[in-house]
């Protein structure tokens, strides 16, 4: 699984187990995900023995995770849109009414809340927009590609030119929301509530943990996946 000349977005994609050893060194494996591991653990200055080591342990592990990379591109777009788009939409309305409350109740003792609150409102919007813009106009063409490419037709040239221009927009959105993150992950110390934190707080510091793994997971599955392939599909008519 672990050769030099593979990115760790192509590692990710053939076992997600070595998502777990990129998260340990906070390593992007979605949105930075073309990377070698040298240029990542380069940048992040992490010890590249360490994670080769990690990475060769996994071989010795059973694996449960389900096999992405070799699912047919309209069931994959689907799992994205009824799992991870799902997520999105049920999770924003409630982690914006906890951060809208811990501003009036906590604001005063942690100032950060305000800015965290601020950086997950703007995630929302844009966020909203981008899920639509998969679902009405990306994800319909990647599954007229495949059932043409099913039944030996050609395909009709979309408006957009070629899938190539929006998976360029939807990768640079991938990017902004993952910056975002980083932030957020900063600002709330990756996570760790304070002392004085009520249950109402401790909640919503845990939700925003599990939203934004989950938020890694489907960007992933797109931009190391489900766009590349998509591409190299649209090359075929």
């Amino acid at each position: 699984m672990v050769t030099k000349e593979k990115t760790i977005g192509e590692m990710v994609a053939e076992d997600f187990k070595a998502a777990e050893v990129f998260r340990k060194y906070k390593i992007d494996f979605c949105c930075k995900g073309n990377r070698t591991i040298e240029e990542a653990c380069e940048n992040k200055k992490v010890n590249i023995d360490d994670v080769y080591k990690d990475l060769e342990n996994l071989s010795n592990q059973k694996s449960n995770d389900i096999d992405f990379n070799s699912w047919p591109l309209d069931l994959l777009a689907d799992y994205v849109e009824k799992t991870h788009h799902r997520y999105v939409e049920e999770n924003t309305a409630v982690l914006l009414q906890y951060l809208n409350k811990l501003c009036k109740v906590h604001g005063d003792r942690h100032p950060e809340l305000f800015e965290i609150n601020e950086l997950f409102v703007e995630s929302a919007k844009d966020l909203g927009a981008h899920l639509k813009k998969e679902e009405l106009l990306l994800f319909p063409f990647i599954k007229k590609m495949v059932a043409a490419k099913q039944k030996g037709e050609n395909v009709e040239k979309p408006h957009f030119g070629s899938v190539e221009n929006p998976v360029a927009m939807m990768k640079h959105e991938h990017t902004i929301e993952g910056d975002r993150f980083v932030k957020i992950a900063a600002l709330t110390n990756n996570y760790q509530f304070p002392e004085d934190a009520c249950g109402t707080y401790q909640v919503t510091f845990k939700m925003l943990e599990d939203f934004e793994k989950d938020l890694h997971t489907h960007i992933h599955l797109e931009n190391n996946i489900l766009f590349p392939k998509a591409i190299e599909l649209e090359k075929t008519f």
